[in-house]
């Protein structure tokens, strides 16, 4: 049985880095992956950028008002009529920003269309509250794994802090994507409740 795969971590664990991995794992034993991630992370455009500099297009982006299901049998078709080939795995960047109802169709995918689901984000906000993709995700996935990082002070990062100007903060809207100001910092719990009590 296919599964819907949830592999998680704070920023700079190498989620990115691990999905390009599994696409290229795939693809090395001739399998045809999809890469795809909601279009609200605009950082990148339409590509997955890994800090260890490798980059990748997606092949689509998935709108907050899309059925994700119906999106990847478009693209599936597609690419099936073109090639000749079916795909073998969904791959989804940035999956904390996908729907509650987008994560229960990649449950669909899974289960349903028996196509595997790995799915590539983070847990929390720098505020420790889950992102609704997220939280849908630890309820339903077959597979929780966590990818690990570590703090400023060696030990191992479970929060995701937010800096404006240099300095962290603790209000505003729950996305944000990297700008001229804004920056995240991965912490531990003691560092990041060093910065601020819950």
């Amino acid at each position: 049985m296919s599964k819907l795969y949830f592999r998680y971590g704070a920023m700079n664990s190498g989620k990115s880095t691990a999905l390009l991995q599994a696409a290229y794992n795939y693809e090395e034993r001739s399998q045809h992956v999809l890469l795809a991630k909601p279009a609200v992370d605009s950082k990148g455009d339409r590509a997955i950028i890994s800090r260890l500099g490798v980059t990748r297009m997606v092949d689509f982006l998935v709108e907050p008002d899309q059925n994700l299901r119906d999106v990847f049998a478009q693209h599936a078709a597609n690419f099936e009529a073109e090639t000749g080939n079916k795909i073998a795995c969904l791959l989804l960047d940035e999956a904390q920003f996908l729907t509650q109802e987008q994560v229960n169709q990649a449950l669909e995918i899974a289960v349903l269309d028996k196509v595997p689901v790995l799915a590539y984000g983070i847990r929390t906000d720098f505020r420790t509250v889950s992102f609704p993709g997220s939280k849908r995700l630890l309820e339903i996935a077959h597979s929780l794994e966590e990818l690990k990082t570590i703090c400023r002070c060696g030990r191992k990062a479970m929060f995701n802090g937010r800096k404006l100007n240099g300095e962290f903060i603790f209000d505003g809207d729950q996305v944000a994507i990297d700008g001229e100001e804004v920056t995240y910092e991965s912490l531990c719990a003691s560092c990041y409740l060093e910065k601020h009590s819950l």
